[in-house]
Formats: structure tokens, C-alpha cells, sequence
């Protein structure tokens, strides 16, 4: 039988500080006047009591956390808070359904940014700030769980980045709340400088923070329906900046924080990135100018590609124009940019770069194997030796990742969404990436005329991207529950 008040505590003292984060969308809902400052009070009073009577009722010293247990907590995590975190939606605006206050929420904390609201303008400041804070918190919380218990849990080739000085095995918890304070640190120092930038270029100081929280937590959620087109200029390429800093590694920067630069400009992974994204970016401009004639401006031709290749790429979700008019190959780019995602052990989604590169390894190996059977090629990553398991784990997340991507697409095909929504759809929850194309998307991007049906396989889709698939569908095998 598994111990559940390890896994429990952690979640009930979670739950109140989220309670706690509520209250900042009621003082701006009342400052300004607003009545819905009394919902976000009512759902900070219920999550707070929730979480204080779970962690209460579970108080003790766990020092230790088992394999079984550390797969449930993360699980745990990303179902409890968004379920909580959809309350302020739900209670507060009539016409959203349990599947919308839900979507929007899964949404806000797997960063992924999609939303189901049709008319943004329109919404409260204090929802706003609300959709805000579930992309900081989420942000957060995933770098904390890609450096902590994804290694411990040996998801997708994690297991190799324990070498990084994070060996965790049989203590998550004390060396979790160490990572946690580095991380959040380095996290509020990001959220701070993209902050005042955005102030120095223009933006009012509200229009500032929420921005500021979607950039760095590479979210996309935006208190415009004109998204980042409402802002139009040197904003966008200051929001180019963070977002690529918020999705190369978090502890290649936690090294640069301590004086220690060489690391960060020497990692693989971090110099695939920039290049990839290089290549995108030319590759569209080039194609935009060249075979479709799109002229005018050259800066602004640049600055729009640049920025909406490096949103889609980082898994941000903004947007500054209506991509579709790119043309099919830019389209093209722009989704395979996000089946690759950012880099691991970042805010940024997708399969991830570092597992790429793992794959190239690999297949390289392969053809080489095929040349001259005899010999022996070891694999290498960065300089270190990649060990089968990693290999195996990497090639399992590929076989999954992509089935289930297969899967989501079949599924919301039959809802009744047009093929190419139902594509881009699948694609958009599974990399937790944020924009949809299709004819049944409304004019702001969001998925209100979707089915409901539809915004649940959408919900379960952002629910396993986000937390690598692996360590949600162990959780559906018997033999987890007998060990």
C-alpha cells in the first residue's frame, strides 16, 4: 500500500499559497471598483482552507520519497491546482462551464496559452492578472519538476542531467526545496528585468505584468485579443530576448548567476536551439519575400517573423499577426518549431531539444554500425557518455509522444472539427504551445465554438504534455498500484 501523506502535504501546502496568489486579482478587481473581487475572495478562502486541512491533516517529517510516490505528486500537482485554479472562472463569469473555468485553467498552468474565452477586451483586470499568475506559477513549477523528480523518475532520458549536480535519488524533498529557492530566485530576477523593460518601452504597469508573466513562463496568455499585436515595435524584440532566455536551461543560467559563464555558451543543446531557430527564421523570410512577394518595411517583415517564429518555437503562443497568411510552407516550419520545443530543464515545451539531439546520436550511430558492423560507437552528449537507458528512455518518449499525438488528432477529428483544426489542435495541446488554426477558431484564437468533447481531449492532451507523458501513464498500469 502506498503512503499517500507524503504526496498529500506537499499538495496541501501548495494549494495555500495558491489561495494566497488570489488575493493579489482581488485587491486590483477592488481597487478598481470592480464587484467580481468578491469571487476571487470566495475561492481563496475555499482553496486555502482546502490546502491547510490536507497539509494539516498530513503534518510530519518526510524526508524520503519513493519512486511510486514521487510519480503521484507530480501527477497530483498538475490535477489538484487547476482544478482550484478554475474556481475564479467558474464562480465568477456566467456564461463559462465547468470545461471552460477547466480548459482555461489547465491551459494557464501547463503554460500552454490556448484560451476559451472569446472576447478578451471585455474581461475583468483581476481575471486577467488571474490568467497571468496560473502561467507564473506553472512556469515555475515545471522547471522545479524537470530538475527534481523527472530524473529521479528516469522520464524521457531525464536520468542524464542527475549528473548535473542534482542527484536526488532518495531525498526529493530536502534537495527540492533547495532547487526550488535557486530556481525561483533566478526566476524572479527574469520576471523583474523583462518587467521594467516592458515598462521602459511604453507599456502601462499593468499591461506590463501580465505580459511580463506570460513571457517568462513562455505561456502566451495576453489581456488583448490582438495578443502581442498590441504592441507592436521594440516591445517584440525585447520579448524575443526573454523568451529565449526563459526556455534555454535554467541551470546553465544558475551557473552564469555565479560567475561561471563557460557552461552556458559551451552546452550542445543551448547552441542547437540558437541555431534552429536561425535556420526557421530564414527559412520563412526567405520564402515569404522570395516566393510570395510580401514586401514592405524590412524591419517590420523581420521583426514580425522573428518574433512570432520564436513564440511558436519556445512554445510561448504570442502573436503579432495572422500567420496563416504566410503561406503553407511557413505554417509548415512553424509546426515542426513546435514539435521540438524549447530546451530541457527550462519553461519551454514540446519533445524538447536535448532528446533530438539524442536521436541524431543515435541514428548516426546506427548508419555507422551499418558500415562497419565490427566496430564500436559509443554515444555522446555534450562530452559525456549517454548510457543505454538514457537512449531507451529518449526513444520510448518519441514512440509516445508521437502516438499519442496521432491519437489526440483521430479523436478530435471526430468531434467534428475540421481536419486542419483538428491537427493543429493536437498539435497545440500535446507541445503546450498555444495558438490554433482552423476554420472553427474565433477571430482572438480562441476554441469557444469548440465541442465540449473537443475541450476535454484538448485538457487530457495539455495534461500529458506537459508532464512528459511517462510519468501520467505509469500511473494507469496495474503493476504500479501492486509494487
Amino acid at each position: 500500500m502506498i503512503d499517500l501523506r507524503p504526496v498529500a502535504h506537499p499538495i496541501g501546502r501548495i494549494l495555500t499559497v495558491l489561495g494566497a496568489f488570489m488575493l493579489a486579482p482581488m485587491a486590483v478587481d477592488w481597487w478598481h471598483g470592480d464587484p467580481h473581487w468578491e469571487v476571487f475572495l470566495q475561492s481563496s478562502a475555499l482553496t486555502m482552507v482546502a490546502g491547510l486541512l490536507v497539509s494539516t491533516a498530513t503534518a510530519g517529517r518526510y524526508d524520503h520519497l519513493s519512486l511510486h510516490q514521487a510519480f503521484l505528486l507530480t501527477s497530483g500537482i498538475w490535477l489538484v491546482l487547476p482544478l482550484f485554479g478554475c474556481l475564479p472562472f467558474m464562480l465568477g463569469m456566467p456564461n463559462a462551464t465547468f470545461t471552460d473555468a477547466m480548459f482555461e485553467s489547465m491551459s494557464g498552468f501547463t503554460t500552454t496559452g490556448t484560451t476559451v474565452f472569446p472576447a478578451l477586451d471585455d474581461l475583468a483586470r483581476g481575471i486577467h492578472l488571474w490568467r497571468a499568475i496560473l502561467h507564473w506559477a506553472g512556469g515555475l513549477g515545471i522547471v522545479v519538476v524537470a530538475m527534481v523528480f523527472l530524473p529521479v523518475m528516469k522520464v524521457g532520458g531525464m536520468q542524464f542531467f542527475r549528473s548535473e549536480g542534482f542527484d536526488t535519488l532518495g531525498k526529493v524533498l530536502p534537495r527540492a526545496g533547495q532547487i526550488a529557492g535557486e530556481m525561483t530566485r533566478l526566476y524572479l530576477i527574469l520576471t523583474g528585468a523583462c518587467l521594467v523593460t516592458y515598462l521602459l518601452l511604453g507599456m502601462s504597469g499593468f499591461d506590463a505584468v501580465v505580459q511580463a508573466f506570460s513571457t517568462v513562463s513562455t505561456g502566451g496568455f495576453s489581456n488583448y485579443d490582438a495578443s502581442f499585436g498590441a504592441f507592436l515595435g521594440p516591445a517584440e524584440w525585447a520579448a524575443c530576448v526573454f523568451m529565449v532566455l526563459a526556455s534555454i536551461p535554467f541551470i546553465r543560467m544558475v551557473q552564469l548567476m555565479r560567475g561561471q559563464a563557460r557552461p552556458l555558451w559551451r552546452d550542445t543543446q543551448v547552441r542547437a536551439y540558437l541555431r534552429w531557430i536561425a535556420y526557421a527564421c530564414i527559412i520563412i523570410l526567405l520564402y515569404r519575400v522570395l516566393w510570395l512577394g510580401q514586401t514592405g518595411d524590412p524591419e517590420e517583415l523581420l521583426r514580425e517573423t522573428v518574433f512570432n517564429t520564436i513564440s511558436t518555437f519556445s512554445g510561448t503562443g504570442f502573436a503579432s499577426t495572422d500567420m496563416t497568411g504566410w503561406g503553407h510552407l511557413s505554417l509548415t516550419v512553424l509546426i515542426i518549431c513546435g514539435l521540438i520545443g524549447g530546451c530541457t530543464g527550462s519553461t519551454g515545451c514540446s519533445v524538447k531539444v536535448f532528446r533530438y539531439l539524442v536521436l541524431f546520436e543515435a541514428v548516426r550511430a546506427q548508419i555507422r554500425r551499418m558500415q562497419s558492423p565490427h566496430r564500436v560507437y559509443p554515444l555522446r552528449y555534450d562530452g559525456h557518455p549517454l548510457e543505454q537507458d538514457v537512449v531507451d528512455s529518449v526513444m520510448a518518449f518519441f514512440t509516445l509522444f508521437f502516438l499519442t499525438f496521432g491519437l489526440l488528432i483521430v479523436g478530435l477529428s471526430l468531434t467534428g472539427l475540421h481536419p486542419r483544426t483538428a491537427l493543429t489542435a493536437a498539435w497545440t495541446a500535446i507541445a503546450n504551445i498555444g495558438p490554433v488554426w482552423g476554420p472553427e477558431i474565433t477571430p482572438n484564437g480562441s476554441i469557444a465554438e469548440f465541442p465540449t468533447s473537443a475541450k476535454w481531449l484538448m485538457t487530457l492532451g495539455m495534461f500529458l504534455g506537459r508532464l512528459e507523458l511517462v510519468s501520467v501513464l505509469v500511473l494507469l498500469l496495474p503493476r504500479f498500484w501492486r509494487a
